[in-house]
């Protein structure tokens, strides 16, 4: 088999090419609520927060030295990234919850009861009366 044919069957397996969708979806995805995050949540809780913005917030570890710029710990836009994953999480477990409840199984009507227990339930009425 040539390894052409053989990365065809690869790529073309149902599996890989629903993984390939989900990666471009994902990657649009992720800018969208990026997006929402930086442009949408992050200035209103800046002004929540007395005017902050969060992208500006940084720890100067080592200041400018001419042309050298300063090294920065730059934590306000770790906050923001925190902001995103959570947005996220939130979002895909919204969307596995309402995949979940579409997948409910369909209950099935109870099984009729085997040989033994018809006996057995025979007996037990037997023995009642």
């Amino acid at each position: 088999m040539s390894f052409i044919k053989e990365f065809r069957e690869f790529a073309m397996r149902g599996n890989v090419v629903d993984m390939a969708v989900g990666v471009i979806i994902g990657g649009a995805f992720g800018k969208i609520v990026s997006s929402l995050v930086a442009d949408v949540v992050m200035p209103v809780l800046g002004i929540l927060t007395g005017g902050v913005d969060f992208k500006d917030l940084n720890i100067v570890l080592k200041e400018a030295v001419g042309e050298v710029p300063a090294v920065t710990l730059n934590y306000g836009a770790f906050i923001q990234n925190i902001f995103d994953f959570v947005i996220i999480a939130f979002a895909i477990f919204l969307m596995i919850k309402g995949i979940n409840k579409l997948k409910k199984p369909v209950e099935e009507a109870p099984a009729e009861p085997s040989n033994e227990e018809k006996l057995l339930s025979e007996i037990r009425d037997l023995l009642k009366k």
